[in-house]
């Protein structure tokens, strides 16, 4: 069954139940009313009727007392102990109700009767007799004008009843049609995104609170993330695609070479072998670098641990300056210790791509100072190279960006380092500064 009829069918049950039940409470109450009225009313009459009858008996013949209290439309009769009738008195239009059994009652009763499909209100009312017995004294009252207005009333609840279901059907409809009116847009949008492949965007009409528009707003959004992705995914492996055709290119050319000519030509045989071997480890490197960046942030097995920042900063920096033999100056602009909540070998990673990108790109000192400023511990690396320029400095974190795109294969760059700084310190929760001035320098600052 579709949404649409689904709302359309809950939508008129329930308020098809709803209104049952209120118009039920509503009959049953003046049902309740009605009778328990008509309770009141005749039992004040029994009352009166009793006085009377018990100072004109004995004066006023039996039957003629009794047919002046007769009801329009009832009986009222005297019963005797022994549960016969001794007098009784019947209107014009209630002669069978002489037929019905009679019984004594030692006290007062007051109920509701039904006889020949008929309602009627009992009455009795024990009273003395002049010769000093004990007798009822009856009374039947019809009450069947009241049973007809609530037949009546039951119609007419019938009718209403009826009747509200017709603008109940049609403004369900027109709800069913409202709520699912975006929903089926989407999925016309979501079918000719298949279709055609391409990405298309619900149209919004104004602007709303509700959550048809902001399922719309999040579905638009979603698009615009998905197209985004998928231009940076396509953009990737072309990019990719690129890069490792350079180096399978130049291997493929010295192997070709060191085939034709290799073994007669020493000093050709080594520089194939040495070209090989660079590219070989360049492609090495591209690779776990691409691997690293295919993980998602929740992958990188992040563990976080209390550390001293400057005995981390100085172990980074020597091992560095040993394995590539740099003058890289290492300053503490604090006096106590600091320490901060890191993952730790991360953290060394992350140094050592800024540390290498600026060892390619400059000839002269480096420079490594920590501290805290504004209560924010950070490390501070500065190089005094060929700087970038500022146009550059929003897309040097893309993937496969380089600045200097001369020199980037003679220095072995992939593009990749500052892609997978970005990923690691987003991991860690590091915050990248970076500062540069083309001819001047770098100054990068990773901010704990």
């Amino acid at each position: 069954m579709k949404l649409r009829n689904k709302i359309n069918l809950y939508t008129s049950f329930l308020f098809a139940v709803l209104l049952i039940l209120i118009n039920s409470t509503i009959y049953f109450s003046f049902h309740q009313l009605i009778f328990d009225g008509e309770l009141n009313t005749a039992k004040k009459e029994i009352e009166k009727t009793t006085r009377d009858f018990s100072d004109s008996i004995g004066i006023i013949p039996e039957d003629d007392l009794l047919r002046s209290y007769v009801p329009i439309s009832g009986m009222i009769q005297i019963v005797s102990e022994k549960n016969q009738v001794t007098t009784a008195v019947t209107s014009p239009t209630e002669q069978a109700s002489i037929q019905r059994k009679d019984l004594f009652y030692q006290q007062e009763i007051s109920r509701l009767m039904v006889y020949q499909k008929k309602s009627y209100i009992f009455e009795s009312m024990p009273i003395i007799l002049p010769d000093g017995t004990i007798a009822n004294l009856q009374i039947i009252k019809g009450i069947q004008t009241a049973t007809d207005n609530l037949k009546i009333l039951r119609y007419v609840m019938l009718a209403v009843t009826m009747i509200a279901f017709i603008p109940v059907i049609l403004s369900s409809k027109f709800l069913s049609n409202l709520i699912t009116q975006p929903i089926l847009s989407m999925i016309h949008t979501m079918q000719e995104i298949r279709v055609k492949g391409r990405f298309k965007r619900i149209p919004l009409e104004g602007h709303s609170n509700d959550e048809l528009f902001k399922m719309g707003e999040t579905f638009n959004h979603m698009m615009d993330l998905l197209e985004v992705n998928y231009q940076k995914q396509t953009e990737f492996v072309s990019n990719a695609s690129h890069e490792l055709k350079t180096p399978l290119t130049i291997i493929e050319s010295y192997a070709s070479l060191l085939k034709r000519r290799g073994f007669s030509d020493p000093d050709l045989l080594l520089e194939s072998i040495e070209a090989i071997l660079s590219e070989a480890i360049q492609m090495k490197e591209m690779t776990e670098q691409l691997l690293l960046l295919a993980k998602q942030s929740e992958q990188w097995s992040v563990q976080k641990e209390k550390i001293q920042l400057s005995a981390l900063v100085e172990q980074t920096v020597h091992s560095f300056k040993s394995a590539y033999d740099l003058n890289i100056e290492c300053r503490q602009d604090h006096e106590s210790p600091l320490f901060v909540e890191t993952d730790e070998k991360k953290l060394k990673q992350l140094m050592f791509i800024f540390l290498d990108n600026a060892r390619k790109y400059s000839d002269q000192r480096l420079t490594v100072i920590t501290g805290m400023e504004k209560e924010k511990v950070f490390i501070k690396m500065i190089d005094r190279g060929i700087g970038i320029p500022k146009e550059d400095l929003p897309k040097v974190f893309d993937r496969f960006y380089r600045v200097d795109k001369a020199r980037s294969r003679k220095q072995g760059g992939s593009g990749l380092g500052l892609s997978l700084a970005k990923e690691i310190a987003d991991a860690i929760d590091v915050h990248i500064l970076l500062v540069s001035e083309e001819g001047i320098g770098t100054t990068v600052t990773l901010v704990i």
